[in-house]
């Protein structure tokens, strides 16, 4: 059964949270920017590099399993791991009760013997990286980052895709090579997938079945995926230069309403291009 949602939004956080799996993802170095390393296996994720406040680039790496969905959730100060279990868990998996204990800050998907390469921005505190890809038993480690002394400051992007209630903002071609931001401007947790297609007309078909929630037939329609994010909670952005391979790409959202809904079935995708 081919999906082409890699984060599944019904699943539980912190050991009940299963990945499906999109097929690719844009990666890229960034220079001039401390970096944070993750790196996992199926069974751990270790934390390296830069622990320090202020923009920084993250470089995550997959061995062993077939996929890893790396991820990083931001503490609030005096919470625990367990408490955001308890909440996110106590409430079906619904990642917006995280909320009031802290956020969900980066995420992506990452194939076996791959990396990525993303930008984002990191508060000083307590985190926990994740391996959401551990489908009942995800892999964690706590890591502090201190306060740096002169925080780096993320670059500008010359493009900004934005997911809100229930749609996404943003040019509707992006150009590889430019530094692209992806970033959640809404009240609810988004991601910010895609499927790559054929042409127009199979991103319009693709488009009518993702609101009528047969996402196995639009799968079946699509060629390719990207994860540009694998979730966000509102605020949170991560930008990398853009490597992906031009076409027509369908945008979609995959997280769940409380009524069971999908965000697509809201309207939550966008057709797009992109170009050399």
């Amino acid at each position: 059964m081919k999906r082409i949602v890699s984060l599944a939004a019904t699943a539980t956080l912190l050991g009940v949270l299963v990945a499906g799996g999109l097929t690719a993802a844009a990666s890229s170095a960034a220079s001039g920017l401390p970096t944070l390393t993750l790196a996992t296996n199926g069974k751990t994720i270790t934390v390296g590099g830069a622990l320090q406040s202020g923009a920084v680039n993250v470089v995550s790496t997959v061995t062993k399993e077939a996929q890893g969905n790396p991820a990083l959730i931001r503490l609030d100060p005096g919470v625990s791991v367990a408490q955001v279990k308890a909440a996110v868990k106590g409430h079906g998996g619904d990642f917006n009760y995280l909320g009031p204990y802290g956020a969900l800050v980066f995420s992506t998907s990452v194939n076996k013997g791959a990396s990525s390469s993303y930008q984002t921005l990191l508060e000083p505190g307590n985190y926990v990286a994740l391996d959401l890809t551990g489908n009942g038993k995800a892999p964690q480690t706590l890591f502090t980052v201190a306060q740096a002394a002169h925080p780096a400051s993320l670059p500008s992007p010359q493009a900004t895709v934005q997911s809100i209630e229930f749609g996404f903002r943003g040019p509707s071609t992006l150009h590889d090579g430019e530094l692209v931001r992806f970033e959640n401007s809404g009240f609810l947790v988004h991601m910010i997938v895609a499927a790559g297609v054929k042409n127009a007309k199979t991103a319009a078909k693709v488009t009518s079945l993702l609101k009528a929630g047969k996402d196995n037939q639009a799968g079946n329609l699509s060629t390719s995926g990207l994860t540009f994010d694998n979730g966000l909670s509102p605020g949170q952005l991560q930008q990398q230069v853009l490597t992906a391979p031009p076409g027509i790409y369908v945008l979609a959202c995959f997280m769940n309403t409380q009524d069971g809904r999908e965000h697509t079935q809201l309207g939550m995708e966008r057709t797009i291009r992109i170009v050399k």
